[in-house]
């Protein structure tokens, strides 16, 4: 069966939110909106406008064609200061060796909750020179 595009923008702000540890609170606060407004949005019950869509990308520092490809894109396109356990200051990862813990993602028997999204957001986006090969 085929993702339609308010799928691939619905599970692209999941992974996007997944890789970077945010909640649905913390976006609609970034957008200015209410987090129920997120939720309605995520949930299906209301669309993902266009504008919604540039305000959600550029929230998360990734252009809007990759949000609207769908969550592999546009988790590749994340770039690396934003992901979950990555410092600030200097961009790397300050919870390297960590990944067991309730909040890695896990579901029953400590398997992935969701094994694409969390290979998906936790793959390092490729270098410019190795894309191009």
């Amino acid at each position: 069966m085929r993702m339609t595009s308010a799928d691939r923008v619905r599970t692209a702000v999941a992974a996007l939110l997944h890789a970077t540890g945010e909640s649905q609170t913390d976006l609609a606060a970034a957008l200015g909106v209410s987090q129920a407004q997120v939720s309605r949005r995520q949930s299906g019950s209301t669309a993902w406008s266009l504008d919604d869509c540039d305000a959600v990308a550029g929230h998360f520092g990734i252009d809007v064609l990759d949000l609207l490809a769908g969550p592999t894109r546009a988790s590749e396109a994340l770039p690396d200061a934003r992901r979950r356990g990555a410092d600030r200051r200097t961009g790397t990862d300050a919870s390297a060796g960590a990944g067991t813990g309730a909040g890695a993602g896990t579901g029953a028997a400590g398997q992935p909750a969701v094994p694409a999204l969390a290979a998906a957001a936790a793959a390092p986006a490729a270098a410019p020179e190795e894309a191009a090969r």
